[in-house]
């Protein structure tokens, strides 16, 4: 797809010019207390490494083990760094066969995590329906200048809308978001986490099956998806997906994914999640001790988001009683439900009548043009500029506090609420 600009002489010539090593990244993610993992493409086959340091002048005391690049994996790949310390802001360089891949620029810095289980306070963006739109690539500035420990990517990130076997189409999907230097500044210095939806994987509304070979573009699809981030997990090792987890002090967060096993909605038995990733989400959210539990969906938990469409948990009701009765049946606290898909951003509460009601919060038009009619119901709702969800935790007070709000591209704040732990327990 990019011959005819490789072979263009003027390209050549400031090609060489730069002696550019690092394409793409680098990209933070996967941070944990004491970890993180960076994500980069080069441009050609290299040996990569990360080092850091929190001294001033720049002066790198922790070093990674060196990492390659390969054609197979799109001359991606992601290089770890262990043994930091918690809560604490580190600067780094990418080196790029033994040379920096940065000098000369501001080396990029990001925040470690506290300590698991620690409470804490800190903020987490999130959200979805991110088409390219240059003219919107602004919104990965004003997310940054809220500073975020983290930002949840929950799907549409890109729009690749071609289901079939990845080729140049869909690796340049990826490039022209990648190449944005707005994005590239948000991502150098905030840990983020994706998962994928319908636009991500294949096309509009898709199921993909029960099956995790079939049909025969599922895995190499997956393989690009992984590709071209750095999360700290895909599925299983028998049963590969995009679902993984992490923690935020004595937050957890449970990323899923709806569309690797998902089935035909209009089927009298049908799953979105599949077996294995379902037994998962139990098990993890059972071993849980956190304060907050975040149960995080590329597609809106309420029923009424999307009228009577079946692409939603509107199409999966079954399955959505089976894992709201689990929480019930176990009294687990805490829960908060995020989602995406709409292009908009919402605030829902849904009753159950076995439990606490659980709070929802949706947002999906980071830089989307294309915009959805507000719903009734809702708490919150805003879709006239395109939006993020802000989260800010503050688990060091007597009653933990969860406030999500609306921030539009333009930087200002279109809605908010406040939900405390008291109203995440069971009745006694």
């Amino acid at each position: 797809l990019l011959k005819p600009l490789l072979e263009h002489p003027p390209f050549r010539q400031e090609f060489a010019e730069r002696n550019l090593k690092l394409l793409h990244g680098p990209m933070v993610g996967s941070v944990t207390a004491s970890r993180a993992r960076f994500w980069v493409r080069t441009a050609e086959e290299s040996e990569v490494q990360i080092v850091t340091g929190t001294g001033a002048p720049f002066s790198p005391d922790v070093r990674s083990k060196y990492g390659r690049t390969s054609r197979e994996s799109d001359y991606t790949a992601v290089v770890g760094l262990e043994g930091l310390q918690p809560d604490t802001a580190y600067r780094y360089d990418v080196i790029v066969d033994g040379a920096s891949a940065l000098e000369g620029s501001d080396r990029p810095s990001f925040r470690t995590f506290p300590e698991r289980g620690a409470p804490s306070t800190f903020e987490v963006g999130f959200g979805g329906g991110a088409g390219y739109v240059p003219r919107n690539e602004r919104m990965w500035d004003v997310i940054r200048s809220h500073n975020p420990l983290a930002f949840l990517f929950l799907g549409d990130n890109v729009y690749l809308d071609l289901p079939g076997s990845p080729n140049a189409l869909h690796r340049y999907t990826y490039y022209r978001r990648q190449s944005r230097e707005e994005f590239r500044r948000l991502t150098s210095s905030t840990a983020v986490y994706a998962i994928w939806d319908d636009h991500d994987c294949a096309t509009d509304d898709v199921w993909m099956g029960p099956y995790k070979n079939q049909p025969p573009w599922k895995l190499p699809a997956w393989r690009h998806f992984r590709d071209n981030w750095a999360n700290p997990g895909y599925g299983s090792a028998e049963w590969p997906g995009v679902w993984f987890d992490f923690s935020v002090g004595d937050v957890d967060f449970f990323m899923l994914d709806g569309r690797f096993y998902r089935t035909n909605p209009y089927a009298d038995r049908k799953t979105m999640l599949g077996p294995a990733q379902k037994q998962w989400l139990f098990d993890q959210v059972l071993r849980s001790k956190a304060t907050f539990k975040m149960l995080v969906s590329p597609v809106p938990w309420s029923f009424d988001t999307k009228g009577d469409a079946l692409d939603t948990w509107n199409g999966f009701r079954e399955e959505r009683k089976e894992i709201f009765d689990f929480l019930a049946a176990n009294r687990i606290e805490g829960v908060v439900l995020l989602s995406a898909d709409r292009h908009r951003s919402d605030a829902r509460v849904i009753d159950r009548p076995n439990g606490y009601p659980l709070y929802e919060f949706e947002s999906s038009r980071l830089t989307n043009e294309h915009v959805h009619q507000l719903m009734p119901g809702a708490l919150v709702a805003y879709n006239e500029k395109q939006s993020f969800g802000l989260l800010s935790f503050d688990t060091a007070q007597p009653d933990p506090t969860l406030s999500y709000r609306i921030v539009s591209i333009d930087n200002e704040i279109k809605g908010e609420v406040t939900v405390r732990h008291s109203e995440l327990v069971h009745d006694k």
